[in-house]
């Protein structure tokens, strides 16, 4: 039951969090967020199952309570974590924790509100990770967007309704494509299946059970259905074209909020397309390889070169998470041990560094008030600290060795090298590393711009080194990127363990 007193203990000090005085709430959700880091790290410090929860594979700390009737099909209480989810169980604690730490110094008002939101959020995105049912699952999905809504809505920029409406209305479309797909799915199963349980579904599809809907024979439902959801969480990555939202709701985001959005959030797409796309029909991701590696690429190289136009430094981080994301999608068609293990691995980097970046950005813009380019240059020699970790976190980005981000890129190109799953994936996989140059290019211009030469400020606030409480938490993710980046297996041998039931389906390793 720790999965669910994990999602209990966050609940409840959302909760706790919004009655409190302004003055205590941020020291208060600090120190009620540190439980569900314990809880995580225990599981994972406990963790023993093997092979993938949806194929038969072992499930650690697995509930499953028969909840409700809906017709002909039962509603479970179904949580547990195989090695996929796990490490994302893990990232969604630290990061809360280091989130709220980074809020301290830029919300001063209705500080209880937003606290209790990020609680909140941590609490239904833990859901996501965790739920094995499709109707708990959405209900988590679904109930993430409403304190991700406020949060911008309300601590956001000037432009913050206009960023928070546009977020909720593309990801809550989405959602709906996503869940007629997966629905059509279950009504074409039939009397195969006999509740909403993940499990039960997906191996009753491998079993071959799937039959005609609406008219549609198999085959083709298993393409729409496949297509629908895919769309569906292709917004949450986001890929591009279907990546609009993401620039507004970062640039207009509070800084604690933009590190949850591209550290966790994005994530939730890249897990969703792995767990029901990837794994329930891999026969139809293997047919549609080629405009999902298309997709892939052009997010790659269209978000890097979006990043190398931008002026402000928030922007210029956001179209980086598009470009980064594409890299995950490559890594999941490739269907290899190192391609979808690298992809999974690569969510948890990406995570950090992105994290990293953004809190970085944060505390330069809690001491200048600007994040403009040309507003400033010479900072490292007013916030050398600063300066230094924004320019560690930068070339972990650019997949600097021994660091979390070099690691996750190896795995995924090696893999796609691999591939068989097309002739022509080792040239989709040589343009996508051409987006490393990218990468660096739009960062080195950012640091030369901003952290070196003489020092100028166009502007009336006084430049010293941030504070420690806001400079510890960068610190903190620096250190996680370099111990993942020199020992991966810390979660890559669990991730392979989990993926591989995946690539003996979709007929390649």
């Amino acid at each position: 039951m720790i999965i669910e007193a994990l999602i209990a203990v966050t609940f409840l000090a959302a909760l706790v969090t919004f009655v409190l005085p302004d003055r205590y709430a941020g020291k208060a959700a600090f120190a009620l967020s540190l439980a569900p880091v314990v809880g995580s790290l225990y599981m994972w410090q406990q963790y023993d199952a093997s092979g993938n929860a949806l194929l038969g594979g072992n499930i650690a700390f697995e509930t499953d309570v028969a909840w409700l009737q809906l017709g002909q099909y039962d509603i479970h209480w179904m949580v547990g974590v195989d090695g996929i989810s796990m490490p994302l169980v893990v990232l969604t604690t630290i990061l809360t924790t280091l989130a709220i730490v980074s809020a301290w110094t830029p919300i001063s008002e209705r500080q209880s509100q937003f606290f209790g939101l990020m609680l909140l959020m941590e609490a239904n995105l833990l859901g996501v990770f965790t739920a094995l049912d499709f109707f708990v699952w959405f209900i988590f999905w679904e109930a993430v967007l409403l304190p991700m809504y406020f949060l911008i809505g309300v601590w956001g920029g000037p432009r913050r309704k206009y960023a928070a409406i546009k977020f909720f209305v593309y990801t809550n479309i989405a959602s709906l494509v996503m869940f007629i797909g997966f629905i059509s799915l279950v009504f074409g199963l039939g009397d195969s299946v006999s509740s909403f349980r993940l499990p039960e579904i997906a191996q009753a599809l491998q079993a071959g059970e799937l039959g005609s809907f609406a008219g549609l024979s198999p085959g083709a439902l298993a393409s729409v259905a496949f297509v629908a959801m895919f769309l569906g969480f292709a917004v949450k990555v986001p890929v591009a074209p279907l990546h609009t939202w993401l620039p507004d709701a970062h640039v207009e985001a509070p800084t604690p909020v933009s590190v949850m959005l591209a550290g966790v959030l994005l994530k939730m797409g890249t897990y969703a397309l792995l767990r029901f796309n990837f794994t329930m029909l891999p026969e139809t991701a293997r047919a549609f390889a080629l405009p999902i590696a298309l997709l892939a690429v052009a997010s790659v190289i269209y978000g890097a070169l979006l990043a190398l136009a931008q002026q402000d430094l928030k922007r210029i981080v956001a179209y980086s998470s598009v470009s980064s994301m594409g890299y995950v999608i490559l890594g999941l068609i490739a269907y290899t041990t190192y391609g979808v293990g690298g992809a999974t691995f690569q969510m948890v980097a990406h995570g950090l560094i992105s994290g990293l970046m953004f809190m970085a950005v944060g505390v330069i813009y809690n001491t200048t008030h600007t994040r403009m380019v040309t507003d400033f240059s010479g900072l490292a020699d007013r916030m050398p600290v600063t300066a230094g970790i924004f320019v560690a976190g930068a070339f972990g980005y650019m997949g600097l060795p021994l660091m979390a981000g070099f690691a996750a890129e190896f795995f995924i190109f090696k893999g796609a090298f691999e591939s068989t799953v097309m002739e022509a994936m080792p040239l989709f996989t040589g343009a996508a590393m051409f987006g490393i140059v990218i990468v660096a290019g739009y960062l080195l211009f950012a640091m030369q711009r901003t952290l070196f030469g003489p020092f100028r400020f166009d502007g009336d606030y006084e430049i010293t080194e941030a504070p420690f409480h806001d400079v510890a938490p960068l610190a903190v993710l620096l250190l996680l990127t370099i111990v993942l980046g020199v020992s991966p297996d810390i979660f890559f041998t669990m991730i392979q363990d989990a993926v591989t039931p995946i690539l003996e389906l979709g007929g390649a390793f």
